[in-house]
């Protein structure tokens, strides 16, 4: 550790005057925009909500550091930049995520370290964490300010690598790693997240599914007894005991379905015809799609419901003819169901890109695995901050479609001085900061709009 008197004069001249740097330039932070987030949080009240979920039996007595405030901090570091533990010691002075968490720049007390978060991240068991994703699921229903009429609701895995002796690391073949395969949910159209499980690094089978299916729409259905719900998934999540949930419970569903070769004999002249068609047409691609009725063998016979509704799309090209198929219970055309209505649900693959990327979700390195999904909802709970900063944004506004890491650099990496006097606490930002309206926008729109 070097002081702050320390000078460092190497850098060359400028205009015949020395070039003199030292790091004594006081109460300064390089994140001021965390103040725009500290008033997000406050509307959305998310740490609080995480925190009454997890049992805290430590002396009231010895708390410095409230687990609202921890789970705060944490979130706050990592919509910023900073998705590690070890973070926290080297922020944990910081004035302006001192003033964020709710403590004074200067005299306020430093908040919690590093070994302090790997023991919150090891606090919550079993019965905790439900009710955590319980209340995230509550979050996502507050969110908004009536209820919708229909909700899409986008389900997928990603690969998240692995480096050591994890709980519930798998090795996949397809990825070639060790890894956790989490599953995640979004809301396609405001692109909210809806739960977020950590789970083995292997393909979900049909329990699996259906246990999760079951999970989410009882919940926001116990809200909101009306909703009209639409589950879109890939053939990960076209099982028949997923099927059966959506069935059962009145849920409108389109998945993908792997190919086998009674699908494909029941459209070998929709095949053929396609391949011809490319002939006569000398283009490259020609696509057409149809539906059959199909029931597996290994599907429970209903008396009421004994096949299902497959819709098949054929494309032939340079490369021979390709076969794709879904299963739903939606009425339309096949080509509208397939193209417009399924095709759609690539969008979930870029909101898995802001919370994994973005926001360094895939920092799952704890050994056990309640510590990890401890990790993935704290991630989300910083997914919210930044997907509710930017919705605060003007409409036709450049950064409402901003991606996250597009935010972080341009509104939060600010730097600022920070004074502490006797009756107030002046925030000194950049005079020729280049974005000064867009921050003042927000920062009104996040201090003056309702929760």
């Amino acid at each position: 550790m070097t002081d702050g008197n320390e000078v460092f004069s190497a850098f060359p001249a400028v205009g015949g005057k020395s070039v003199r740097l030292t790091f004594d330039g006081g109460r300064l932070t390089s994140d001021a925009g965390v103040l725009l987030l500290a008033e997000v949080e406050r509307r959305l009240g998310i740490a609080e909500r995480l925190a009454r979920c997890i049992d805290d039996r430590r002396d009231p007595a010895a708390v410095r550091h409230s687990l609202a405030e921890m789970i705060r901090f944490r979130a706050l570091l990592i919509a910023c930049g900073y998705p590690d533990g070890n973070d926290c010691d080297l922020l944990r002075r910081d004035p302006a995520f001192k003033m964020a968490v709710g403590r004074l720049p200067d005299s306020g007390a430093d908040l919690c370290s590093q070994p302090t978060i790997s023991r919150l991240e090891n606090l919550p068991g079993p019965i905790a964490l439900k009710r955590m994703m319980a209340a995230m699921i509550d979050i996502f229903c507050d969110s908004f300010a009536q209820v919708p009429a229909r909700i899409v609701l986008d389900i997928d895995d990603t690969e998240d690598e692995v480096h050591g002796g994890q709980q519930l690391a798998l090795f996949n073949a397809h990825y070639d790693s060790h890894c956790f395969l989490p599953i995640h949910i979004y809301e396609a159209t405001s692109g909210k997240p809806v739960a977020i499980f950590l789970r083995p690094g292997k393909t979900p089978d049909g329990i699996e599914v259906a246990s999760v299916l079951r999970h989410v729409i009882r919940h926001i259905r116990a809200r909101w007894p009306r909703v009209q719900i639409l589950i879109r998934g890939d053939s990960h999540y076209g099982r028949i005991e997923a099927i059966g949930i959506c069935e059962r419970y009145r849920v409108g569903y389109i998945f993908g379905l792997a190919g086998n070769r009674v699908l494909l004999r029941k459209v070998a002249d929709l095949a053929e015809d396609v391949a011809v068609r490319r002939l006569d047409a000398s283009t490259e691609k020609v696509r057409r799609h149809g539906e059959v009725e199909y029931a597996a063998k290994a599907w429970p016979r209903q008396p009421d419901n004994i096949v299902r509704r497959v819709v098949a799309r054929v494309e032939a090209g340079p490369l021979g003819t390709d076969t794709r198929f879904i299963i739903t219970n939606l009425a339309g055309t096949p080509e509208d169901l397939y193209e417009d209505i399924y095709c759609a649900r690539g969008q979930a693959e870029n909101l898995i890109k802001a919370h994994k990327l973005h926001l360094a979700s895939d920092r799952t390195s704890c050994t056990k695995a309640t510590a990890n999904q401890f990790r993935l909802l704290v991630h989300t709970a910083a997914y919210w901050l930044m997907l509710t900063l930017r919705g605060l944004a003007p409409k036709l506004s450049f950064w409402r479609d901003a991606q996250f890491d597009t935010i972080r650099v341009n509104l939060l990496k600010v730097a600022a001085r920070l004074t502490e006097m006797a009756t107030r606490i002046k925030v000194a930002l950049p005079t020729a900061y280049p974005y000064r309206d867009s921050w003042l926008l927000l920062a009104g729109r996040a201090v003056t709009r309702p929760p």
